[in-house]
């Protein structure tokens, strides 16, 4: 009987969304081993004792608190570690602090000699993702971050509360900056086959305040949960378990994850949500949608919006 392939996922920081995550991975069991990093070398190993308590009832599975050479064999490394976001700050505004934990946190990893794949989950995503790759020299195929996935996973729970259909029967998307600047592709919704145009009119006034009512519960979702409970955490773990599934199991799934456009939309020489294939190689390719001239401006001023924010930090790059 041949065994089974190992593979290893290296978390670092072990905050909420990153041992969220971990307890994600020990219930979806998608590793044979699972290592936390973290500054607190003790929440780590508090994190990794309790997660090997609660193996009896999952799968088999390695856990242990380790140390940057860990990430030498690591097929995955998930980045989770950074400064939070406060209430009232936008995700723009932790860049110049994140940048820095970044420059250490990146050259850790390449200094072990990974030649693996990094999934970025810290805000601001897309400017840490495009940081990531600058400061790895990975290729920019290994380079990914988790982009609009929760946005989109938001955007396609409020389309099945506003139809009454099941979320995993709709088809929608959220692109651009995973941020205040994003977008829904309202071209490109589709409930089971059904456009939108097929179910609603389009046209109507009533209807379109209240679809754009909805889209800004998704861009304001974050504000939201971080004004009730203080940070976002459980949804991007299941956004970033989904991710994982789709690398390490070489699916060749379409999600919309931040990645580098070098041309793709009018876009260049910058990180921005976007659907993308995703196999065990990381990202495959771009997938370009056929979307509205509206849709088209909107993303362009989003990635403009990005450049703009990264211009005065790019010197730490």
């Amino acid at each position: 009987m041949q065994s089974q392939k190992q593979s290893r996922i290296v978390i670092i920081g072990t905050g909420a969304v990153g041992s969220s995550y971990a307890f994600a991975l020990l219930n979806h069991h998608l590793t044979n081993e699972l290592v936390l990093i973290d500054m607190n070398k003790e929440k780590a190993a508090g994190d990794a004792l309790d997660l090997n308590h609660g193996i009896p009832f999952a799968s088999p599975m390695k856990i242990w608190a380790g140390d940057y050479e860990d990430c030498r064999d690591a097929d995955l490394v998930v980045i989770t570690a950074g400064a939070n976001q406060a209430p009232g700050e936008t995700r723009l505004d932790l860049i110049e602090k994140n940048l820095n934990i970044f420059k250490t946190i990146v050259h850790q990893i390449m200094n072990s000699g990974f030649n693996g794949i990094i999934l970025v989950a810290t805000n601001p995503v897309d400017i840490l993702s495009y940081a990531t790759w600058k400061l790895s020299g990975l290729p920019k195929e290994k380079v990914i971050g988790s982009g609009t996935i929760l946005d989109t996973s938001r955007f396609r729970f409020l389309l099945s509360q506003y139809f009454n259909v099941d979320p995993r029967n709709i088809h929608a998307c959220i692109m651009g900056e995973h941020g205040d600047s994003e977008l829904p592709v309202w071209s490109h919704v589709h409930v089971g086959s059904r456009t939108l145009k097929d179910l609603v009119d389009v046209e109507d006034q009533n209807v379109q305040e209240e679809l754009n009512g909805l889209f800004e519960q998704v861009k304001n979702a974050a504000y939201e949960i971080i004004r009730l409970k203080g940070a976002t955490y459980y949804a991007i773990a299941q956004g970033l378990i989904r991710l994982t599934r789709a690398i390490l199991n070489n699916e060749n799934s379409i999600l919309t994850v931040s990645t580098l456009m070098q041309g793709q939309y009018g876009l260049d020489d910058l990180y921005i949500g976007a659907p993308a294939i995703l196999n065990q190689e990381g990202l495959r390719e771009v997938i370009e949608l056929n979307l509205s001239l509206e849709e088209h401006v909107k993303l362009k001023k989003s990635g403009e919006q990005l450049k703009e924010a990264l211009a005065p930090f790019r010197h730490l790059l």
